[in-house]
């Protein structure tokens, strides 16, 4: 599994008007192919007035899970299109749906694209892209002395600093990225003389 990837963490809407047709893009963060699919049929029930509701999904950073519907516009030029967008921006455990009132006037296949296309976008650019990486919170205990030095190693690196507890020692709950931490622990034992009591946690993502 890949120690860093893309992904949104809220929801985002917003849309585009195309020779007086409307296209709705609506970007859902989601976990499982389960929950996109319950999503899509949320906005199709809410737009259920609407003639096509297209959609597309990425769930997954290693072997991700890719699906996507043009909901009876003509072949590629919708579904795929949203696809891109996602694909394009490596984005990933997101689903966009875009929503589409007819406005009177046929776009053809080339504009079709293009408004599916700026759909997406802009409903992705309202939810926001963010990087999530994996971390492991690690627990550093040590002495007042030695404290000063690891609080220097540690906000000189590319390290969260979650809590700082003071009673008779000092315990810092440090998060550090994952292919960072055998070269941190070994250099706070080396800056303490091995002094420091350092206990590494499970991983897990964060943004």
């Amino acid at each position: 599994m890949a120690d860093t990837f893309f992904t949104i963490t809220n929801s985002g809407t917003d849309e585009i008007v195309e020779k007086k047709s409307r296209f709705i893009g609506y970007a859902e963060p989601v976990a499982s192919e389960e929950e996109a699919l319950a999503f899509i049929e949320k906005i199709r029930k809410k737009r259920y007035d609407a003639r096509h509701n297209c959609y597309a999904f990425a769930i997954g950073n290693e072997n991700t899970l890719l699906r996507f519907s043009d909901d009876g516009e003509p072949s590629g030029t919708a579904g795929k299109p949203i696809l891109e967008v996602i694909t394009g921006n490596q984005v990933v455990d997101i689903c966009i749906v875009v929503t589409r009132y007819f406005g009177g006037t046929l776009l053809g296949t080339g504009g079709l694209v293009r408004a599916y296309t700026e759909a997406a976008k802009v409903a992705l650019n309202a939810a926001g892209i963010k990087k999530k990486y994996k971390i492991k919170e690690v627990d550093i205990t040590t002495n007042y002395n030695d404290s000063g030095k690891i609080s220097y190693l540690l906000n000189n690196e590319d390290v969260i600093i979650a809590g700082t507890e003071y009673t008779e020692n000092v315990r810092f709950t440090a998060l550090i990225p994952v292919e960072a931490v055998d070269m941190l622990t070994k250099k706070i034992t080396e800056t303490t003389a091995a002094r420091a009591e350092i206990s590494v946690k499970d991983e897990r993502f964060i943004v």
